[in-house]
Order: C-alpha cells, then sequence, then structure tokens
C-alpha cells in the first residue's frame, strides 16, 4: 500500500519512518510513505501557500491553488486512472474519530493521500472539490496534521503481516474483535516481587485456562472503570450479554 502525505514539515517524518519496529514496514515498502510539500507547488519567490482570510479574524489560511497543483502531482506520479483514485484525507476535528476499527480499514487497503493542514485552516473551496474523508484523533486541537498523520501510519504498519515479532501482539490489541472491543488486560513481568507488589497469583499457576479467565475478568473490570461507552459498544455490538 502507498501513502503519500502532504506537509509543510516534511523532515518532521524522518525520524519517526526509521524508528521503532513498525520501521520494518516503511523500508519494506510494505507501507510505502511519499512526502510532498506544497512549496514545491506555490508560485512567485517566497513558494506562498498562505494568507489572510476574507472577513478578517486571527491567523492565516492555507491556500487552494498550491494544494490542488500537489495533489495534482501526486495523482500523475500515482499512475492513477480516474475511476481508481486513491482517497484524499484531511486531519481535521470536523472529521470521524480514528479508531482501531479505522487503523484495520486502511491496513487493508491500498493506502491514501493524507493532506496534513497547518495554519487557522484549509481554504473550504479544496476541501470542497477535492476532500474525501476527515479523520480526527479526539477532541482537541493540534498545531498541525503530521501528528495526527503518524499515528495513522504506525496503527497500519504494525497491523502487517512480519512486522511484530509474534504477529497475536496486534491480533490481541485493546479495541481488536479477538477481545470483543474490550480494553487489554494488564501485563506483568519479572521480577515476581516489586517495590511491596506482587504478580496475580493466577499467573503464576501454569493454568491456562484459570489465567485466561483472570484475562477476561480483568478486562471487563478495566474497561467497566475506565471506559464505560466502550463496554456498552461491546454490549450494543452483541458480544456481550446486556448489563442486569
Amino acid at each position: 500500500m502507498r501513502f503519500d502525505v502532504i506537509t509543510l514539515f516534511p523532515e518532521l517524518f524522518a525520524p519517526f519512518l526509521v524508528s521503532g519496529v513498525t520501521r520494518r514496514a516503511y523500508a519494506s515498502r510494505q507501507v510505502d510513505v511519499r512526502l510532498w510539500n506544497p512549496r514545491d507547488y506555490a508560485e512567485g519567490a517566497y513558494r506562498r501557500v498562505d494568507d489572510r482570510p476574507f472577513g478578517g479574524g486571527p491567523g492565516m489560511v492555507m491556500m487552494a491553488e498550491p494544494l490542488a497543483c500537489c495533489v495534482a502531482a501526486i495523482r500523475d506520479d500515482r499512475g492513477e486512472a480516474d475511476g481508481a483514485r486513491a482517497p484524499l484525507v484531511l486531519f481535521t476535528p470536523v472529521g470521524r474519530r480514528f479508531d482501531q476499527a479505522g487503523a484495520r480499514a486502511w491496513a487493508a487497503s491500498d493506502g491514501a493521500i493524507l493532506l496534513c493542514g497547518r495554519y487557522e485552516g484549509i481554504d473550504q473551496r479544496f476541501i470542497d472539490a477535492q476532500v474525501q474523508v476527515q479523520l480526527s484523533l479526539g477532541d482537541f486541537v493540534l498545531s498541525g496534521g503530521e501528528v495526527v498523520a503518524m499515528a495513522l501510519l504506525d496503527a497500519v504498519a504494525r497491523l502487517q503481516k512480519g512486522v511484530l515479532h509474534d504477529e497475536d501482539s496486534a491480533r490481541f490489541d485493546s479495541f481488536s474483535p479477538e477481545l470483543d472491543g474490550l480494553l487489554d488486560c494488564p501485563h506483568y513481568t519479572r521480577p515476581e516481587h516489586w517495590q511491596g507488589r506482587d504478580v496475580p497469583p493466577v499467573l503464576l499457576s501454569g493454568n491456562h485456562a484459570l489465567i485466561e479467565r483472570w484475562r477476561r475478568e480483568q478486562r471487563l473490570l478495566l474497561t467497566a472503570h475506565a471506559r464505560p461507552d466502550v463496554l456498552e459498544a461491546a454490549r450494543a455490538a452483541g458480544h456481550l450479554p446486556p448489563a442486569d
């Protein structure tokens, strides 16, 4: 799959693409990431990509034309036919919240063009004409879309075959179907005793049936305490019996 990232700060991605276990996905081109700077498609000596908003107000707005030219160059480089165009994704508070189900869907896709906005926003005419998907990380505002793009790429990369040391690591993540959409349970490692706290005895028992039962109970307890909305969603989806 191929992800083309439109960003005014491509240098932010350099350490991200070569760090951690997910670097395998980028190095092997399982997740082929290409960076595009809209300044390269702006006119004039200053390669200006933003201007003051009509109607006044604070900040600057990214201009439509440099972005449109950049997207056209990407589509030409991808060799796209009109009927097989990669979706253009904009990261914005307006968008649907990105979640694990979305990560799995993108991980099984052919990729997309990811647009990282900056400043006060992007000329709405460009959004209306070209953007197919709008995504958000949550109800807060960032300085740009680069962090969100990295989150999407990381979530997608770790789901690719052979990227993680153990493929079950991704299968049993929080929110995964294998866990009925619940949060994952707590985990422990050596030493058995640390600063007056012990590993739960069941995890040392060697009884795998009891261990799995304990983990299931912990998932339910943790989800009920930390994310009751997730627990209700699991019930609504039929993964759990209705509450008493």
